[in-house]
């Protein structure tokens, strides 16, 4: 007997550029599928009809922004949606939780850039460590200007990491971290593990004991209502004069204003951000200009080999789904 047809709806340029694969990952998951298309051309939108035949849905990274109306539109106005695989790492936005509220199952592409954020976490690192701001300011001058006696950069070596978020982006920050010679300290809620790449892990509750020790604190956390607001102006207070903030997870994680005066009294060292509690970062914001910090427009990810991770992650999905296995990073309420 032939498995009954399910509905899937993906992309145009998904299709075009993966349906060998994903007929593949339909054989061995035993599936049927429906392609039903969410087109590249600016107005178009999904037919009715078809949408009540979907079952299955994947958001892909080249939907977003153009195509996500249409996309979305299509999803809610499916009533029997039962699976949505996404790309992004994170699923804080009220449109996903809207989804999981209404009982679809959602997955999310965490991991598949672990790699890029961690790396471009390590450069925004790197670059404070190594003064790097003092030197572009001066080669934006023309200016031949060595760094001063009072401003040569300490060594990284020996220095302390505290990450919050030990997940796949903050592992990876840990392990590159340590290669250079940081002492590094994870937070999770999950106990330690022999592959953990870090000298300490501690659960959440201990982070404001853990932030004196900190000369780099990296922020790699989900965005929940535990994590909204954890590192306020009390805990920047407990970090050591002149330590270094480094936040690749959420711009709600921090209080901005909180942030913007300990770098303007120079209580902090400096900071790495590729995330805002406002995005995109309002012109007006003193962010832009201060000369200890490095801004980012929230794409630390930015790289070609996502869409092949992504991917990859997504068929993987597939299968488990057809076999009835447990989903890679399904969202739970």
């Amino acid at each position: 007997m032939s498995a009954r047809q399910q509905g899937l709806l993906v992309s145009e340029r998904f299709l075009a550029r993966n349906g060998a694969a994903l007929d593949a990952a339909a054989r061995e998951a035993g599936l049927s599928l429906e392609r039903i298309v969410v087109p590249d051309q600016p107005e178009a939108r999904v037919d009715a009809s078809a949408c009540t035949r979907i079952e299955l849905a994947y958001f892909s990274g080249d939907v977003f922004p153009a195509r996500s109306p249409a996309f979305f539109a299509a999803a809610f106005a499916a009533p029997k949606l039962r699976w949505l695989q996404v790309f992004n790492a994170g699923v804080d936005h009220p449109v996903f939780q809207r989804f999981i509220a209404n009982g679809v199952r959602v997955t999310t592409a965490a991991g598949t850039s672990a790699e890029p954020i961690a790396q471009t976490a390590i450069a925004g690192m790197l670059m404070l460590a190594r003064g790097f701001p003092l030197w572009l300011d001066a080669q934006r001058r023309a200016a031949w200007q060595p760094h001063a006696a009072a401003s040569v950069p300490a060594d990284l070596r020996g220095q302390t990491l505290v990450i919050f978020g030990l997940g796949s982006i903050g592992g990876e920050i840990a392990r590159l971290a340590r290669a250079i010679g940081l002492y590094v300290i994870g937070v999770r809620r999950s106990p330690a593990t022999p592959a953990d790449p870090v000298d300490e892990l501690h659960p959440p509750a201990r982070l404001r004991e853990l932030l004196p020790r900190a000369d780099w604190l990296a922020l790699t956390c989900a965005l929940t209502d535990e994590t909204r607001g954890a590192i306020d102006a009390d805990a920047l207070a407990l970090l050591p004069r002149g330590a270094r903030v480094l936040n690749v997870s959420r711009g709600s994680v921090v209080d901005e204003p909180a942030l913007i005066a300990a770098l303007r009294e120079e209580r902090l060292g400096g900071a790495y951000l590729d995330v805002a509690a406002v995005e995109p970062l309002p012109s007006t914001s003193p962010l832009w200009t201060l000369p200890n910090v490095i801004v980012t427009p929230h794409n630390s990810s930015a790289s070609l080999g996502n869409e092949r991770r992504q991917t990859e992650l997504f068929l993987r999905n597939l299968v488990r789904y057809g076999r009835g296995e447990p989903l890679a990073n399904e969202v739970h309420a």
